[in-house]
């Protein structure tokens, strides 16, 4: 989610800076769980009412990153759990 540490939304209606706050997150949670991007499986991008190029400014934000090399998949929805939530990513990763 693009959430700060404080659990505010980050980024207010701008689906960029969603997406890196997302990506921050999902890297710190990845090395909590002691993955690191390159044992990721698949990701599903979501953005939430956006316009086609909306959804194009986080798929280049996504694979530019540092999970970039991970199959994934891009998906337009109509909301996501947080008022002013536009960008939410959802992984796999598999470690031994």
């Amino acid at each position: 989610m693009p959430l700060d540490a404080r659990g505010d939304l980050v980024g207010g209606d701008d689906p960029v800076a969603q997406a890196e706050q997302v990506i921050e997150n999902l890297l710190a949670s990845l090395e909590t769980g002691g993955a690191q991007p390159r044992d990721l499986a698949k990701t599903t991008d979501y953005v939430a009412g956006a316009s086609y190029e909306a959804q194009s400014a986080v798929w280049q934000v996504v694979r530019s990153s540092e999970l970039g090399r991970a199959p994934s998949t891009l998906v337009g929805v109509p909301t996501l759990g947080y008022r002013g939530q536009l960008v939410e990513l959802e992984a796999i990763a598999l470690i031994d």
